[in-house]
């Protein structure tokens, strides 16, 4: 597959939602049936709001919207792209994806607030910059969108229209990928058991579950240029030889140091979501994490980028233009096998 056939594939990439609305807002009888309708990859949950609302309006308790949708309970962050959340959440991937959707109660102390569509947009505009500004260290090509050509590039988001998008997107001047910084998020779902198969994980309850890196790959510093190298220069400890982490461990112990681990190995500053450039300055909903658990004893069980499990091998240029998500930004879901017991 080219490059071209590739972007095609993810922008039009879609997953069928079977949506139900929660038992404690149905108000008649019988209940409604679920709602089935395609979520693009590349979209977010609440874009799909006006395709479902008319379909439970007539069952619905009085009130005013608050929208959310969780999975087996657990809340779903509506800033997180569709395909991503599916990618890290169904370890076997479920067709089509049961979801649960809520027009009341909005759990405030679990999701960061939903104003409606511009939440979204304002949300992938600050992701933009922030990527911006790994690439470029400034963000001026985008701050100095004008304000038509941001509402069109949103709404090819909106529509999955790739035609319009890279119209608009050329306009930025935002650089290229082939060498220096690439705007990197790894979401790490650590399993803490030994598993024969995945259809036997549990479901996650909470996203205090799930860890974070918000760090880009440097490709001239590291050499990058596979996969592989990316995620060994991201998580070093992932792939160093047991023997290897072991003299690192006795080093840190010698030396007065804590334990050895993600956040040990790449230091605090790698966490950051995006440098204080003054009034510019946005951070992403607190994607990035500095609470990132070690993943020492740990071995790599499944990788996921776009609903494909990459070979390791592959050109990491390659799948950072084709693969990334419109804000320019890979994201990757690691499913990590804890093995410390066998250590």
């Amino acid at each position: 597959m080219d490059g071209s056939e590739a972007k095609k594939y993810v922008w039009e990439g879609a997953i069928p939602l079977q949506i139900h609305l929660h038992e404690s807002e149905v108000t008649t009888l019988p209940a409604p049936p679920p709602a089935l309708v395609l979520g693009p990859r590349n979209g977010y949950l609440p874009l799909l709001i006006p395709l479902i609302k008319p379909h439970f309006s007539s069952t619905l308790p009085p009130g005013l919207d608050t929208v959310w949708f969780d999975y087996k309970g657990l809340p779903l962050k509506w800033y997180i792209p569709t395909g991503v959340l599916f990618d890290l959440l169904c370890a076997e991937p479920e067709r089509p994806w049961n979801l649960t959707v809520h027009f009341r109660a909005y759990p405030s102390e679990t999701l960061s607030p939903y104003e409606g569509e511009d939440s979204v947009k304002w949300s992938f505009i600050n992701s933009l910059k922030e990527a911006a500004y790994i690439m470029n260290g400034n963000c001026k090509c985008v701050m100095n969108m004008s304000q038509p050509d941001q509402l069109m590039l949103w709404q090819s988001v909106v529509k999955g229209d790739l035609e319009c998008y890279t119209r608009i997107f050329s306009r930025l001047k935002f650089g290229t990928i082939g060498e220096g910084r690439i705007p990197v998020r790894l979401y790490l779902r650590i399993v803490s058991e030994k598993l024969n198969d995945l259809e036997d994980l549990p479901p996650i309850s909470s996203w205090d579950e799930i860890r974070y890196i918000n760090r880009p790959v440097e490709l001239q510093k590291y050499g990058v240029c596979s996969l592989r190298d990316a995620l060994e220069s991201l998580l070093p400890e992932l792939f160093m030889p047991k023997s290897s982490m072991r003299d690192l461990r006795m080093r840190e112990k010698e030396s007065g140091g804590g334990p050895s681990g993600i956040k040990s190995a790449l230091g605090p500053d790698d966490f950051e979501v995006i440098k204080n450039t003054g009034d510019e300055a946005e951070q992403t909903h607190n994607i990035a994490s500095t609470e990132v658990d070690s993943v020492e004893s740990s071995c790599l069980k499944l990788i996921r980028i776009q609903g494909i499990e990459p070979n390791l091998d592959l050109p990491f240029s390659w799948a950072a233009n084709h693969l990334k998500n419109p804000e320019h930004i890979l994201h990757i879901c690691l499913y990590i096998l804890n093995n410390e017991s066998q250590i």
